[in-house]
C-alpha cells in the first residue's frame, strides 16, 4: 500500500527541492543593490499618489466569497451529472438536498442585499 504513494512522494520531493533551489540560485547570483525607485508601487507607468493602502468596501469581498461559493457548487455538480445513472434515486435525492441548501443560502444573501452592487 505505501508503495503506491511512492511516485507522489517523489514528485512532491522534486517540487520542493526545485523550489528551494530556484530561490537559493536567485539569491546567490541575482543583483544585490537596493534601488529606491524599485521599491515604489507601479501603477500603469504613472507616479502613484495618495496612500498605498486604500480601504476597500466589505461588500466587494462579500460578492467575491459568494461567487466562489456558487462556483464550487458547479464543481460538485459536474461529476455528479456524469455518473447520474449509476447513482440512481439516492444520487438525485442527495444532490437535491445539496442544491436546496445552497438555494436557501442564495435567497438569504438576496434578502439581506448582499447581491446588490452600488
Amino acid at each position: 500500500m505505501p508503495g503506491e504513494y511512492l511516485p507522489i512522494a517523489v514528485l512532491i520531493a522534486i517540487a520542493v527541492t526545485l523550489g528551494f533551489l530556484i530561490i537559493i540560485i536567485g539569491n546567490l547570483f541575482g543583483p544585490k543593490r537596493y534601488i529606491p525607485r524599485k521599491g515604489e508601487p507601479y501603477e500603469s507607468g504613472m507616479r502613484p499618489y495618495g496612500p498605498g493602502q486604500r480601504q476597500m468596501p466589505v461588500h466587494f469581498y462579500l460578492i467575491t466569497v459568494l461567487f466562489i461559493l456558487f462556483d464550487i457548487e458547479i464543481i460538485f455538480m459536474v461529476p455528479w451529472a456524469v455518473i447520474l445513472r449509476e447513482l440512481g434515486m439516492e444520487g438525485i435525492i442527495s444532490m437535491g438536498i445539496f442544491v436546496s441548501i445552497l438555494f436557501v443560502g442564495l435567497i438569504y444573501a438576496w434578502k439581506v442585499g448582499a447581491l446588490e452592487w452600488e
